[in-house]
């Protein structure tokens, strides 16, 4: 049965649409909520989700692990990870997917014939172009968009980059989940996906977050080699 790993931060308005976008995939939803105070995780858990609750937010990339983790463990295959807030629209989950018959890790892109973004302003979007181009230059990998957190997995392939030993939060944390998937050869594919601008809450990635990636990923050729 297909996981899909949701985090969440104040997302009720978003809930509704979500799940219902989601419904056709028939997957096992697994939120991960950092002490939302909307009422995010119970409207989750009354549409049918599976929700870990943290109590307080603890960043973007733990949730992701805490909810990898458990859906690894569930026996769940393939995994998707996406956002809540609708940026990640839920209609692109099945093309994912479909991908997996010919890939071990699937990669919604942004940056390859056929993706783009909507709605982000000009800094955002040299940011978003600058972080892949910098870290497929630095670690030597062939992949247009690596700093995006919608991607389709292979549970094997997941179980075998280590979650528990990734510390690097946000842009960092999506360069190094694929780093490790195709250091340890796996067949990794690019589907193009649109980013639309969330509709609601605000984004949980900040400029200290792009600065830190800028830190990491020299770490992680260094550590590759």
């Amino acid at each position: 049965m297909t996981g899909i790993v949701i985090p969440t931060y104040n997302e009720v308005d978003n809930i509704p649409a979500l799940f219902e976008g989601l419904e056709p995939v028939g997957a096992q939803i697994i939120i991960v909520d950092d002490g939302s105070t909307d009422g995010t995780a119970e409207a989750a858990e009354a549409a049918g989700a599976m929700v870990i609750q943290r109590g307080s937010k603890q960043g973007l990339a733990s949730a992701y692990v805490r909810g990898m983790t458990e859906a690894i463990q569930l026996g769940l295959d393939p995994i998707v990870q996406m956002d809540a807030d609708l940026s990640h629209q839920p209609s692109d989950v099945l093309r994912l997917l479909d991908g997996l018959s010919s890939a071990d890790l699937v990669l919604g892109s942004r940056w390859v014939d056929g993706g783009g973004i909507e709605n982000w302003d000009a800094g955002r979007l040299w940011l978003s172009r600058f972080g892949s181009g910098y870290a497929r230059s630095l670690l030597g990998l062939p992949f247009r968009d690596l700093t995006g957190g919608f991607k389709a997995w292979r549970s094997t392939t997941l179980a075998g980059i280590d979650l528990e030993t990734i510390r690097s939060e946000g842009y960092a944390f999506q360069v190094e989940t694929t780093f490790r998937a195709h250091r340890n050869g796996a067949k990794i594919s690019e589907v193009p996906i649109v980013f639309a601008e969330r509709l609601s809450g605000q984004s949980k990635m900040s400029w200290n977050i792009a600065l830190e990636a800028a830190f990491v990923v020299p770490m992680l050729r260094w550590r590759g080699k």
